[in-house]
């Protein structure tokens, strides 16, 4: 099993999710209830979970598109009521106008979060986010002019252009091939460090999550789904793509990730899993085991780590 983490590694006053549930159909089982969980600033979340268990719904009720049928989201000390400029949303699809340019795209959003603001302010406001994901040279360019990876680049340039208090990813990868979809996770990665911002995101990716989050929700199988853990990372934060799997606890992270995939989420759905998430540590799991097998041979065949490819 698992360690347990302190209390000062569960801390997180920034978000809280108290209760959040929500049914569509008046006298049917809830899609997921007594979600509960919290989020320190700057802290990254991924939340995993097989489809239907409403993962997406969340998002929705954390970016204020959808209300819940019952519980509350928190933030920064208020109710989540309704869609607010403090947070910015990324989905699978870009969402650009595709009549206006990068350049005009990024403004309209800038334009909105600070409407007193110059031409010039604006213009050197959004030149600094266009910067920041490595598109300069296509300021001037129309979305039917950029690829599908381009594309996501300016939809997360437009939503750190606004600087929310929380950025919102619903799958934002998920239509990329594999090497476009690698190096935005990496301009992503050096972007939320650089700016401290907060993130929750949705992925199916478990490696992506293991890459990109500080702490991952698992959400167990609908009806009546809950957040049954909340894996926290235990890899050093300067983790890089290309070194991950080096590191032992990049296994026991993945094999934890896996296996509740694979196994438990169906055994925990119907309202079986805690409505309280226990904070598990895997990672630290792993190297406790890498230890026992250089400390003691004999025994290495029982507690040696097993590789998911």
């Amino acid at each position: 099993m698992p360690n347990e983490c302190t209390s000062s590694e569960r801390a997180g006053d920034f978000l809280k999710v108290e209760n959040l549930t929500k049914t569509y159909v008046p006298g049917a089982e809830p899609v997921f209830e007594s979600v509960n969980f919290d989020l320190g600033k700057g802290e990254f979340a991924c939340i995993i979970g097989h489809s239907g268990c409403g993962k997406t719904t969340i998002l929705n009720l954390l970016a204020g598109l959808e209300e819940a049928t019952a519980g509350v989201a928190i933030m920064s000390g208020r109710e989540i009521a309704g869609p607010s400029l403090e947070r910015g949303v990324v989905f699978q699809g870009h969402a650009l106008m595709p009549w206006l340019t990068v350049r005009k795209n990024i403004a309209f959003a800038v334009r909105s979060k600070w409407p007193q603001w110059n031409a010039k302010e604006v213009d050197e406001h959004v030149q600094k986010y266009v910067a920041l994901v490595g598109l300069d040279q296509a300021m001037d360019k129309k979305p039917s002019a950029l690829s599908g990876g381009m594309k996501q680049r300016v939809g997360i340039a437009r939503a750190f252009a606004i600087e929310p208090k929380m950025l919102l990813l619903d799958e934002p990868f998920g239509a990329l091939d594999a090497l476009t979809r690698g190096t935005i996770q990496d301009e992503l990665l050096r972007i939320c460090r650089e700016t401290r911002q907060t993130v929750f995101m949705i992925t199916h990716d478990v490696d992506e999550a293991i890459l990109l989050a500080d702490k991952i929700l698992l959400m167990s199988n609908g009806p009546r789904a809950r957040v049954a853990e909340i894996v926290v990372n235990t890899m050093p934060a300067d983790r890089q793509r290309a070194t991950l799997h080096h590191d032992p606890q990049y296994y026991g992270i993945r094999n934890h990730l896996v296996d509740f995939l694979v196994a438990r989420s169906k055994d925990l759905s119907g309202g079986r899993a805690p409505s309280k998430p226990p904070f598990v540590t895997p990672g630290l799991s792993a190297i406790d085991a890498a230890k026992r097998v250089a400390e003691e041979p004999n025994v290495g065949k029982a507690v040696q780590l097993q590789r998911v490819v």
